[in-house]
């Protein structure tokens, strides 16, 4: 039977013809099919690789017809014949929930080469705008932070779990640029003196782990972001520069009134050192800087949805 054979089949039906039926390629179980996964499986080879991803929601249909999609928590579906995860689903108070679910049946796995935890670089907490690397001691100062290290804690302590930690930078990308917001003119350049933010494009993050996949190092752990941490409000003026839009006006931190979640981001102040990933799988970085991410970004958005439709005739 072929993969195409199996996609007109009702779930969970469907994954078990999917995951039974081709020995031959790796299967990559997603738990959390989100912005990072897709760009990972939009770059792997589909004649060697089966995917899966999980929604929370009922799926209709992917955006990829290879990929095949299923809910959970809900579905039942087999793991026996996966060989790569990859976890991007936010941990609670409660802990890592697949961990809490499947984490006995996974560190089963006979099959399992390697496994992907996306992380953030919230671990490190404040550093008063110093570099962190990879080394650095996990000193969160944040609730998510905390979250985060336990989670990695809690992954690391399964016995022989070929696991890699990626510490994440702030993920932008299409559809997550500064673009929108500009054009609506709701965008505000906040203004805290010496605070810097690291930043890492959706396409390097998919590269690290395609490289990452390619020459495992279970146990690693790699910070992944661009070369040029920067103040936010610079960079929120190069993206009106590229729109060629004023450039809004400073906002003191102080009076900004943000909300207690945003205000928490300004309270890490730290640049992250990215050189594992350069050296240990030799990444080369796609997008560097702010500036070169957001060219791109730019090139990759429909701009016309972000404009208002004109008001009709006599009106």
């Amino acid at each position: 039977m072929t993969t195409g054979s199996c996609l007109h089949l009702p779930a969970p039906a469907r994954m078990v013809c999917l995951m039974t039926q081709d020995t031959t390629r790796k299967t990559l179980l997603c738990f959390g099919y989100g912005y990072t996964a897709r760009a990972l499986a939009k770059i792997l080879p589909r004649d060697e690789w089966h995917i899966i991803g999980t929604t929370r929601d009922t799926p209709d249909h992917s955006d990829d017809a290879n990929v095949e999609l299923v809910t959970w928590p809900g579905d039942v579906f087999p793991l026996q014949n996966v060989t790569h995860i990859l976890l991007s689903i936010s941990p609670s108070e409660a802990g890592d929930p697949v961990l809490n679910a499947l984490g006995t049946q996974i560190a089963a796995l006979p099959s399992l080469e390697w496994v992907g935890y996306l992380s953030t670089t919230a671990v490190y907490g404040d550093h008063d705008g110093g570099w962190v690397d990879e080394a650095t001691p996990a000193t969160p100062s944040s609730q998510r932070g905390d979250w985060r290290v336990q989670a990695e804690n809690d992954w690391s302590a399964v016995p022989k779990l070929p696991l890699h930690i990626f510490r994440l930078a702030g993920i932008y990308g299409p559809g997550r640029g500064p673009f929108a917001k500009l054009m609506a003119g709701k965008a505000r350049r906040i203004v805290k003196p010496g605070q810097v933010f690291s930043r890492a494009h959706v396409d390097d993050i998919a590269q690290v782990l395609k490289a990452s996949i390619a020459h495992p190092d279970p146990g690693a752990i790699y910070n992944v972001c661009d070369d040029e941490p920067a103040p936010p409000q610079d960079v929120l003026g190069y993206a009106a520069e590229l729109l060629g839009l004023p450039i809004p006006s400073e906002v003191p931190f102080d009076e900004a009134g943000m909300s207690p979640m945003a205000r928490s981001f300004y309270g890490e102040n730290k640049r992250v050192r990215n050189d594992r990933i350069k050296e240990d799988l030799g990444v080369d970085l796609l997008y560097p800087d702010y500036r070169s991410g957001l060219q791109a970004v730019l090139a990759a958005e429909d701009m016309e949805k972000f404009i208002p439709p004109a008001d009709p005739p006599g009106v």
